[in-house]
């Protein structure tokens, strides 16, 4: 009972700064922007995509649709995305620290761990609130605004034809992908925190490792081969893995099939270690660290 009342001041902290809603008015704006243009000019882009395949094969139907938007924006959205979670995550201890009351926490009678674990379970909680409201704007407004059809996918050597019936559900499992992905920068810029007084810190550490980390993944050079698996940026990506379908020997989509659900999972579970290793690493330092403000 104690641990969910501190959850409960710490989100009471998270929501009453005005900050914490700059990254919901930049996800309504950002994705409200997208499909302002494509509703306008989306057809043209549409035409000019398919174009190599449409002097192959007889395509029609409802492509720009729903399904495809929320395709693009979660493409184009979640690698910005990391960016409005250190906003929140990268000043929970930090802000305390430059508040002073920091110290006055501390001398409560609650144990540091159950502190950390608290400020830790709220900084999640506002990362998934956050992907919902994304989840809302980029997947059911884009149905209400373009409808829903089949799904086509363009990849650089294939095409991917999703059966609308077969769809929902794979957006469903590429958000809890994401709530995983977002948790474990979340819970990056939550360690950084750790170690300054201010939050600008914390955010702008985050931000240079994921960028270090995305320019190694994208570097096709043997001396990084051997670290590319362990960086949880190579797998925040992963929920793309649910859009893979198997195909029998007809060569038509097995419903329901997730052609490399191995992969996916393999990606999922590197990033469940590296968020539990940021949650364990900071509770160790938390319990060691002097706090003079």
């Amino acid at each position: 009972m104690q641990f969910s009342r501190i959850v409960y001041v710490e989100l009471y902290k998270v929501f009453r700064k005005p900050r914490t809603y700059i990254a919901f008015m930049a996800i309504a704006v950002i994705v409200g922007l997208i499909q302002l243009g494509f509703y306008a000019d989306g057809d043209n882009y549409i035409q000019f995509g398919m174009q190599s395949l449409s002097d192959s094969f007889d395509i029609g139907g409802n492509i720009l649709n729903g399904y495809l938007m929320a395709y693009i924006i979660l493409q184009t959205m979640l690698m910005q995305v990391p960016l409005l979670i250190a906003l929140v995550s990268g000043d929970m201890i930090s802000g305390e620290a430059n508040l002073g009351t920091l110290r006055l926490l501390v001398t409560k009678p609650v144990s540091r761990t159950m502190l950390i674990l608290a400020k830790f379970t709220a900084s999640n909680i506002y990362t998934i609130i956050l992907l919902i409201w994304m989840a809302i704007w980029s997947l059911g407004i884009s149905v209400l605004v373009f409808g829903a059809n089949d799904l086509l996918i363009l990849k650089s050597e294939q095409v991917t034809q999703i059966l609308a019936s077969d769809v929902l559900w794979r957006y469903v499992a590429a958000f809890a992908y994401a709530c995983l992905a977002m948790i474990t920068v979340s819970a990056l810029a939550f360690f950084l925190s750790l170690f300054a007084e201010n939050s600008i810190g914390p955010i702008m550490a985050t931000m240079s490792i994921i960028i270090v980390f995305t320019i190694l993944n994208t570097l096709d050079l043997p001396i990084f081969s051997g670290i590319k698996p362990f960086l949880f940026t190579s797998h925040m990506l992963g929920w793309k893995g649910f859009f893979d379908v198997k195909l029998n020997a007809d060569n038509e989509q097995i419903i329901g099939s997730i052609e490399n659900i191995r992969s996916v999972l393999i990606s999922a579970f590197i990033l469940l270690l590296h968020t539990l290793g940021f949650l364990f690493a900071s509770i160790i330092v938390f319990k060691k660290k002097d706090i003079l403000s």
